[in-house]
């Protein structure tokens, strides 16, 4: 695609920003929304990974069917195979009604699974069958339904990491990873620091019915040096507060640093232990070392107690020895 036209497209979704890796995204999405080609985003949490299902599922010819986005993360894992696939009446607890489910309810369109890294592995089991088959079954069901679903996962959990620990299936990693998107952070994405602060101080501006904020040159300069651990949710919340808490509208570098949270303050050190640390090569050794300390400890009452127990013998023989 053109400049212009990936222009128009972050006009379209609310997207600023220059930085070639954030175009690059952009033309992906683009490219791959007329197929039926699995996605899977990738970036760190509050990088805007929001926005790229949208951008597929409106320039793909599902563009008239459901969109439905699922935060996997907030749904209870006994609830969730319920909310995607659906359930019988009577299935479990409470199911008092019918569910038809969002795998149901999207039939034709498109479903974007935030937050997938979260799912249960029996959860990820039926996700992978969807994506095989395009089959799924209601909780508490034996008829297998049909679903014609377009679906674009989102993490920012490493999933190889995920794989490696046993946390998620490597043949459904593969099946969402047709496609890679790969979503930069905000520390990688140079002046468009300035560009997002620049757009946030003026809807809040027009939000809260006051001048906007304007950052002087050392102001700038630390807005770009800034690490931005939270990304582009992180600018936007510090944006607001500052909009709506300073009555100068002129912010300066020091006006500035009181609202960043210190990097080396995040982390607080480990407390050391003096005494001679003592390393284990299997569980049953500490055992056995937490089995000899008590040992110690229970033998060292037992002393305390005889000779708290003598020295009172010995006092109440003296007053019996007494004229």
């Amino acid at each position: 695609m053109t400049k212009a036209e990936i222009q128009q497209v972050k006009q379209r979704f609310g997207i600023i920003g220059n930085t070639e890796t954030l175009s690059r995204a952009i033309d992906v999405a683009i490219q791959v929304a007329p197929t039926d080609l699995s996605v899977l985003i990738t970036g760190e949490s509050g990088v805007g990974k929001e926005s790229f299902p949208q951008i597929i599922h409106q320039y793909s010819r599902r563009k008239h069917g459901q969109y439905i986005a699922v935060n996997c993360g907030a749904i209870p894992e006994g609830t969730i195979d319920s909310e995607l696939f659906g359930h019988e009446k009577g299935a479990f607890t409470g199911a008092i009604g019918e569910r038809k489910g969002y795998f149901g309810e999207a039939d034709g369109g498109t479903i974007f699974l935030d937050e997938v890294g979260e799912l249960p592995l029996p959860t990820q089991a039926r996700l992978l069958r969807v994506l095989e088959s395009g089959e799924f079954i209601k909780v508490g069901s034996s008829k297998v339904q049909k679903t014609d679903v377009r679906i674009v996962a989102a993490t920012n959990v490493n999933l190889s990491q995920a794989i490696a620990q046993g946390r998620f299936r490597e043949d459904l990693y593969y099946r969402l990873n047709t496609v890679p998107i790969q979503i930069p952070p905000l520390r990688e994405r140079g002046d468009d620091v300035l560009l997002l602060f620049r757009k946030f101080a003026a809807d809040f501006a027009e939000k809260y019915r006051m001048p906007a904020i304007q950052l002087t040159d050392d102001a700038k300069q630390v807005l770009l040096a800034y690490p931005w651990p939270g990304n582009v949710r992180q600018l936007k919340n510090i944006t607001e507060q500052i909009s709506i808490i300073e009555t100068n509208r002129e912010i300066t570098a020091n006006i500035l640093h009181t609202y960043l949270p210190q990097q080396n303050m995040q982390r607080l050190p480990a407390l050391l232990d003096t005494r001679e640390s003592k390393s284990f090569e299997s569980e049953r050794e500490i055992l056995y070392s937490v089995l000899f300390d008590m040992r110690q400890e229970v033998a060292e009452l037992k002393k305390m107690v005889h000779n708290m127990m003598a020295e009172r013998a010995e006092q109440v023989g003296r007053l019996f020895l007494l004229p």
